[in-house]
């Protein structure tokens, strides 16, 4: 997007205060969530510009960011936050919270059963053991509200764990993991040493390594103590390993995204549909292979020399090289995008976003019977989506199928993928609304045929929470 319209510097003055809050606000009152998004990672990076940090150490070198401010992340989590989600009840061990130690080289996990009561883990705490929060987007509205803006600026799944460790300590072994990591320092500080990937297999790993052993790492590439309100990035691969120091805990939160979010895994869901889509069309995908090639093909046959091998190779590549003309390239994006929508957190609304949405609708019961129960959706009523990345469009099998976010939950996965099967009519409407985004459009332009299929594909859509209108429909 183009400037933004309001401060979002971390001490911007004004009615909106500073710290994490203060900044939510103001970015609430930016139209579009796509350039929220830029903002907020903006923020996140600063003083490093986005740009800078994206051609030269994205995916290839960590970055440290010393701000000499403690104050940066105030309001985004904190030892009392976790506490106080220890207090509401629905932490437990293993699901939500892990008791973890590092010492003398071995890494253990001290996770009774159940749930996670505040004797029993101070108690931990007390006696060296870490504390890793899996899910404070669950407990912390404001983590939420954190990660739902930033998870459009990636267009992959962001998450979050947050790790108190007491002074003297380490809670974890050295090791990489399969994300983009972002450490936030929000309290105290912590002593870190970062290793480069050691072979090129472990570059941009698929999959976290095993816990490893000091004698296998070689020397670290950076070493620092993080301080309250400074960042440390590393790229997945890189071998890291965090411990305290002896006069002070340490509270950070690791942002993470880019799980499973590489061209292999585009490929994944992009091969098997272009051979079915081959086998369908080309009757060469369908010819029967040579009736002897078993007797010349094979690791036993690998090193004769033999005009039907070379055939059969040149065979092969040719098949391989035509299913690129089957590959339904923007169907398989698609599918990437739907399985992205089913990651993400569920929107945070704004005030007035709730006002002007289902969410703020104030049917109720009163004076004996249910009051503003009727969504009265007009021609003239101005709509728009509420953001752009909650829908995504997906051509499937049976249909056309919108895919969409608001009905998801704040802990992974625990919803199932929610989407609505589109009558054909609607298509066009959507993709309007999707183009016409962050404008408001008279629900008697969406492209549908006739007066009634526009109000009933608004109604639906203000039903699910996908759209906001620009006036609340009832005036309270």
């Amino acid at each position: 997007g183009g400037p933004l319209a309001v401060p979002v510097g971390p001490r911007a003055a004004g009615e909106d205060g500073g710290g994490v809050s203060g900044l939510l606000r103001r970015l609430g009152r930016v139209e579009d969530s796509r350039q929220r998004a830029a903002e907020l990672f903006r923020w996140m990076l600063a003083p490093v510009a986005p740009s800078e940090f994206l051609g030269q150490h994205w995916e290839r070198a960590p970055l440290l960011v010393r701000r000499g401010d403690p104050g940066y992340y105030a309001g985004l989590f904190s030892t009392a936050d976790l506490d106080a989600a220890l207090r509401g009840g629905e932490v437990h061990f293993g699901t939500h919270l892990d008791v973890t130690s590092y010492a003398d080289g071995v890494r253990e996990t001290h996770n009774p059963s159940g749930r996670a009561l505040p004797p029993v883990v101070w108690d931990f705490y007390q006696n060296g053991c870490s504390l890793r929060l899996l899910c404070p987007q669950a407990f912390s509205p404001t983590v939420w509200h954190f990660l739902f803006i930033l998870q459009e600026q990636f267009g992959s799944m962001v998450g979050a764990n947050t790790y108190l460790t007491p002074p003297g300590t380490q809670g974890f072994a050295p090791h990489y993991d399969d994300i983009e990591a972002f450490v936030l320092q929000l309290e105290g500080k912590k002593h870190w040493r970062v290793y480069s990937p050691r072979t090129d297999a472990e570059v941009l790993p698929q999959l976290s390594s095993a816990n490893l052993t000091q004698a296998e790492l070689g020397e670290p590439v950076l070493e620092t103590v993080l301080e309250a309100g400074d960042l440390l990035y590393f790229p997945r691969g890189f071998i890291h390993q965090g411990d305290c120091l002896p006069d002070a805990h340490s509270l950070h939160i690791t942002v993470s995204s880019y799980q499973r979010n590489s061209w292999g895994d585009f490929l994944e869901k992009l091969l098997p549909a272009a051979l079915q889509m081959a086998l369908e069309e080309d009757v060469e995908y369908r010819r029967g292979l040579p009736m002897d090639y078993l007797g010349y093909m094979g690791v036993t046959n690998s090193d004769a020399v033999d005009a039907r091998r070379t055939a059969f190779m040149e065979k092969v590549q040719s098949l391989i090289k035509r299913l690129v003309d089957y590959a339904p390239i923007d169907a398989a994006v698609d599918q990437m995008a739907k399985s992205f929508l089913h990651d993400c957190l569920p929107p945070v609304l704004t005030q007035s976003e709730k006002a002007q949405s289902i969410y703020g609708f104030p049917a109720r019961w009163q004076d004996g019977g249910p009051h503003n129960v009727d969504i009265q959706i007009t021609k003239d009523t101005e709509i728009r989506l509420l953001c752009h990345g909650i829908v995504r469009l997906c051509n499937e099998g049976a249909g056309v199928m919108l895919y969409y976010t608001t009905e998801n939950s704040r802990v992974y996965h625990k919803e199932e993928p929610k989407f609505l099967e589109l009558d054909p009519e609607y298509i066009d409407g959507v993709e309007f609304l999707l183009s016409s985004y962050p404008n408001h459009v008279s629900v008697g332009n969406l492209p549908c045929e006739t007066l009634e299929e526009k109000i009933s594909l608004a109604t639906l859509l203000f039903e699910k929470g996908i759209l906001t209108t620009k006036k609340p429909l009832v005036q309270v």
